[in-house]
């Protein structure tokens, strides 16, 4: 049985998702000879430690941990005093400069502990840096959470495709930006009542603009870039076009010739655009779905879809992310 002692950094939607799926996930686990403990959880109020592990019952209904926290420690100094094998990165992103997930991510690989993150900031801003810093400490860095939510992309191509020439991917990343084209396409609404109906379920934001301005797709489009392309790009490279000028005519315009409109990032084109695909394509799919079509010289396309939010869906990548780390290390001590 291996011991795995995990910290946790942010305790948001996803934070909250995490600690769900490891706590049920527990039994599982054990059973693939993974003994999983969640030692620490930390966000901005203070850290709950417990090195036989932390009581998911009594922090699970807890929007912050002001009212539990059994220390002051926040940040990259809990990651560095907690003796922990994996920390999760789940801090708020920042594709501007990626903190403070950035900072977080940097500790704890400096300190030799794999990370596992959601968080798109930091590889957006800086994937290079921490791919190296992952590298020279003998430790792993995985972020399939990242880009498409439970749709394992990053995985299939890194491990499933192995052995093919990846020529390019191009696909929905943005599950708010696909719900409002598809209730303007389905209903004939304006854009503002599609948003205004997202908003209301929780689907958008307060402050829409990351998701509809093609922001949040464009991040993805360059931890795909940089990670599986090796093209060493940054954000300003990505030519970016949001939803927010897509009309209900232009809409029934294209449905009516057999077309979808859908916000489509393109990798290595590196450009997010609202795009006409077919109305039979595997990738126009509707609600707040993601797909993806991978673009292949021996299987030749691969198409893959999937919930792209959820605070249990997201915590199931992580998951994902945690088994394949350890797994990989049995295969290496094997060989």
């Amino acid at each position: 049985m291996r011991d795995i002692k995990v910290s946790l950094v942010g305790y948001g939607i996803v934070g909250h998702g995490v600690v769900d799926v490891l706590t049920r996930k527990k039994k599982a686990l054990r059973e693939m000879g993974l003994n999983v403990s969640l030692i620490s959880v930390t966000d901005h109020t203070g850290t709950v430690l417990a090195e036989d592990g932390v009581d998911a019952a009594k922090i699970l209904g807890e929007k912050t941990l002001a009212n539990l926290a059994t220390s002051s420690m926040k940040g990259k100094e809990a990651i560095a005093a907690i003796d922990s094998d994996l920390v999760i990165e789940v801090t708020p992103t920042n594709i501007v400069h990626g903190q403070p997930g950035l900072g977080h991510m940097e500790a704890a690989l400096s300190s030799g502990k794999h990370v596992v993150t959601s968080n798109k900031g930091p590889l957006v801003v800086s994937y290079s840096r921490l791919k190296k810093l992952a590298e020279d400490n003998g430790v792993m860095m995985k972020f399939e959470a990242t880009v498409g939510g439970t749709m394992p992309l990053i995985s299939l191509v890194e491990r499933t495709l192995v052995g093919n020439t990846i020529f390019g991917i191009r696909g929905i990343f943005n599950g708010t930006c696909n719900y409002i084209l598809t209730r303007m396409t389905e209903e004939g609404i304006p854009y503002a009542h599609a948003l205004s109906e997202a908003q209301d379920m929780g689907i958008a934001e307060a402050d829409p603009s990351y998701d509809v301005e093609g922001v949040d797709t464009a991040g993805k489009v360059v931890i795909l870039a940089n990670s599986l392309f090796d093209m060493n790009v940054k954000y300003s490279d990505v030519d970016v076009t949001g939803i927010t000028g897509v009309t209900p005519e232009a809409l029934a315009l294209a449905k009516k010739r057999g077309y979808a409109i859908k916000l489509i990032g393109d990798v290595p084109a590196l450009t997010v655009r609202p795009t006409l695909v077919p109305l039979g394509s595997p990738i126009a799919v509707s609600g707040t779905l993601n797909s993806a079509a991978i673009y292949t010289d021996l299987s030749g396309t691969i198409t893959v879809t999937g919930l792209g939010a959820g605070s249990i869906e997201t915590a199931s990548a992580i998951l994902t992310d945690i088994i394949s780390i350890y797994r990989t290390k049995r295969i290496d001590a094997i060989f």
